[in-house]
């Protein structure tokens, strides 16, 4: 047995269980209710629409289809969670978030785009419903919970004192970015990607709209940002030090000096694809005290941003302890990596 092989028994033994053999059409069992095969492969096709047709037992497909289904399950055992405290998210609130998504293209424009996920409407309004619970979920029993003490922070400031020395001026900036290149690997809150760069330009146009409508900066980032490296921290791309700015285009350096702390620029065409910057602060060199403010909500933003990672990671392995999960996948893939 190689290597690849040996990982791949390691990882579904410990996945899966030696009970029963599995229902023919069940992937997957949480408490007692069934994801089946059919839902597994509609959402393997959507996070691998360029995947194409492969060999059930081929190691590769096995593994990313093992990956889907343990997200599937994790997935499951929250929306029951939700569903038990009477938070599953309203069909208006579901049309509402439908009709963003659905907004900046045509009819023709927008099925084009299902079928380019393989989803239908319902699928994709279904996967809304279930963001949109979990999230309800997470703000009630971990996000809402979190307290920040004034001694959480002196205590931070005084560990990291020197971080709050800067050397030269800089900028503080978050963005906002949409490529134009499918990525299977890509993930953002909403898990939306553009497959094009008419895709990505209606994108970032709603994106914009949105913005211009009032929509905070930082959740519309989390949700729809195609930047693996600031997305999940609300676009922000920290303090950026002038002579880092020497690499930046000419007419980049020019728009960011004329921004003002607060403000959102315009739709910015770049090699990569389209971004909408946001400048948070600008900062001359020096010792930055913990009386300034500045200060301060930025240690109550990163120690708030460590708790919520932690306490969600907790969260999940305590309701999966609490789950019965029966991976029928995992087993049928053992017996599978054993004859080889």
């Amino acid at each position: 047995m190689n290597f690849q092989r040996g990982s791949i028994l390691l990882l579904v033994l410990v996945l899966a269980g030696c009970k029963k053999t599995p229902p023919a059409n069940v992937a997957a069992t949480v408490n007692s209710r069934a994801i089946t095969n059919a839902e597994l492969d509609k959402q393997y096709n959507v996070q691998f629409p360029q995947a194409g047709p492969a060999a059930a037992n081929d190691d590769g497909v096995l593994i990313n289809k093992l990956e889907v289904l343990r997200a599937m399950i994790d997935q499951e055992i929250m929306m029951q969670r939700a569903e038990k405290q009477g938070l599953l998210a309203p069909e208006t609130d579901v049309d509402a978030e439908f009709n963003k998504l659905k907004s900046p293209y045509t009819q023709e424009e927008f099925q084009k785009q299902l079928v380019a996920k393989k989803m239908t409407a319902e699928d994709l309004k279904s996967d809304i419903r279930k963001k949109l619970s979990i999230e309800k979920l997470i703000n009630k029993e971990i996000t809402s919970k979190i307290n920040i003490t004034e001694k959480d922070i002196a205590d931070f400031y005084a560990a990291n004192r020197a971080s709050f020395n800067l050397a030269e001026p800089t900028v503080h900036l978050a963005q906002i970015l949409v490529t134009p290149n499918p990525d299977a690997e890509f993930r953002n809150l909403k898990n939306d990607k553009a497959q094009n760069d008419d895709q990505a330009r209606r994108k970032m146009q709603n994106i914009e709209q949105r913005l211009r409508s009032g929509e905070d900066f930082s959740m519309l980032a989390q949700n729809y940002s195609e930047d693996p490296g600031s997305s999940a921290n609300g676009g922000d791309l920290g303090f950026v030090a002038e002579s880092s700015l020497a690499k930046a285009s000419a007419d980049l350096r020019r728009l960011i000096g004329e921004m003002k702390p607060g403000q959102v620029s315009n739709i910015i065409k770049t090699g990569e694809g389209y971004r909408i910057l946001k400048l948070l602060s600008k900062e001359p060199s020096g010792q930055r005290e913990l009386t300034d403010p500045r200060v301060q909500q930025t240690i109550r933003e990163t120690l708030l941003n460590r708790k919520d990672q932690l306490l969600r990671g907790a969260y999940l392995e305590a309701v999966r302890n609490e789950a019965q999960v029966e991976n029928q996948l995992a087993r049928t893939t053992a017996q599978i990596a054993e004859k080889k």
